[in-house]
């Protein structure tokens, strides 16, 4: 296809009330982004310039959520409901500006695919004015159906509007177009409201272009491609298809995961070569993995980084501002906030790392926490490389302990340490010969007076 320009239009203006929330449906999110954030990255990797949001119902959220990563992105408002056609319009200031191609999808089909976008496009610059995304379906009832005739589509036909013969049709509608730039308005401003709702359908451009003896094609893509999602139930079939597609492209990169069905990723999920996933993992937005990284079961990270080499849970949780370094392990029920584990450092389990940097192959003992947060302000813990952090230990931020240094196990530590240092810093242990016989004795009697009331 030699270079051409193109705007995309996304409706986003449905009211979606059948999702049961304050939120509007295009907001809802699919691994961890926005459905309406899915149709406009789809649409960018399509080769859009431009693209123009028609905003309706909820529109200050839609668009105080989507504004600041929009780009160039455009808002329009559609003031009343009355139809697809309607809505497109009220892009006009934007259809006006002679694309070559104007793109034409909804900010509820989160699995669109940019592949399916692209032979649309390629469809217009072949020199069809319309382009019409169709799926096949062995169950087609309910949706549109294409009409075609000599390979060329002549119509989109709603079921009730359908013979007993178009009905046995399986090629049906998938809602998105493709239009050639400079007949959009020519064909959109033709749209009539000649129907029962008095609403503008985008459909009718078909017959209009065909009446006009404009070329229109429909370009079969994949049922996915057209999911529409307006309720709870769809959107949790649209977060399962997204998930297995995902899933498949990083098993075919060269990542290892035992049970995949038990993996969760989100849209932005970066994992290198030969890591090793085990069952049950979460990934959340903001999650970067190299290669070579061992994740065991029951492991959540958000906004993480995990380096070449590191070793991770089982159990551990990896909140914001995580970074663990080449070869360093966290091990199981450690949680780790706003730190930097350095090259070969280990967190082995029931720890707390908070607001801390932890040196190269410094070692932290089971049950170690950070105190950083005095309830009013977050306190940094700077741990010095090959430091030895004993079991049980309390580090009371700010502080620093220096390389090298070691603290005893059961210390609550409130000073620096320096360089190579022991610091021990928990009450001394007294031993009272006889008095722990005496003390088992009166407890045993005390239990048996009571036992006998």
């Amino acid at each position: 296809m030699t270079s051409r320009t193109c705007l995309s239009i996304i409706l986003a203006a449905g009211e979606g009330t059948r999702m049961k929330s304050a939120l509007p449906k295009v907001l809802h999110p699919v691994a961890g982004l926005e459905m309406v954030a899915h149709v406009m990255n789809a649409a960018k990797l399509a080769g859009s310039e431009a693209l123009a949001l028609v905003i309706g119902h909820g529109a200050d959220k839609v668009r105080a959520a989507i504004e600041g990563r929009a780009g160039t992105a455009e808002f329009y408002l559609q003031e009343k409901q009355l139809g697809t056609a309607n809505a497109v319009l009220a892009a006009r200031e934007a259809i006006a500006r002679d694309y070559d191609d104007v793109l034409v999808m909804f900010g509820d089909t989160p699995l669109i695919d940019a592949a399916a976008l692209t032979d649309m496009r390629a469809s217009l610059a072949d020199g069809a004015a319309v382009a019409v995304m169709g799926f096949r379906t062995e169950s087609p009832t309910g949706y549109g159906r294409l009409i075609e005739r000599d390979g060329t589509l002549v119509a989109i036909r709603e079921e009730k509007d359908c013979s007993d013969e178009e009905r046995r049709i399986q090629f049906c509608n998938g809602g998105i177009m493709a239009i050639a730039g400079a007949h959009a308005l020519a064909l959109l401003d033709q749209v009539g409201n000649a129907n029962a709702k008095g609403e503008f359908y985008l459909t009718d451009i078909v017959e209009i272009a065909v009446k006009d003896g404009l070329s229109v094609r429909a370009i079969e893509a994949s049922f996915e491609n057209a999911l529409g999602v307006n309720n709870r139930a769809e959107l949790a079939q649209a977060e399962a298809i997204w998930q297995k597609r995902r899933r498949h492209e990083l098993l075919l990169q060269g990542v290892t995961m035992i049970a995949p069905e038990t993996v969760f990723l989100s849209h932005d999920t970066e994992i290198g070569q030969d890591t090793v996933i085990e069952p049950n993992v979460f990934f959340a937005p903001g999650v970067r993995v190299g290669s070579g990284v061992t994740i065991h079961a029951f492991c959540h990270f958000e906004q993480a980084s995990i380096a070449d080499g590191a070793q991770i849970g089982p159990y551990a949780r990896l909140r914001p501002g995580a970074d663990v370094q080449d070869k360093a392990k966290i091990g199981n029920f450690v949680e780790v906030k706003k730190s930097v584990i350095e090259v070969g450092a280990k967190v082995n389990h029931l720890s707390y790392i908070g607001d801390t940097s932890v040196g190269a192959k410094a070692n932290i003992g089971a049950g170690t926490i950070t105190c950083n947060y005095d309830g009013f302000n977050k306190h940094r813990t700077v741990i010095g490389a090959g430091a030895f952090v004993g079991s049980n230990s309390s580090l009371v931020a700010p502080i620093t302990i220096g390389a090298g240094a070691y603290v005893g196990s059961g210390s609550v530590v409130t000073k620096d340490i320096p360089d190579d240092a022991l610091a021990v810093a928990r009450g001394r242990q007294t031993n009272l010969e006889g008095r722990g016989k005496q003390l088992r004795d009166r407890l045993a009697k005390e239990k048996e007076a009571k036992q006998k009331k």
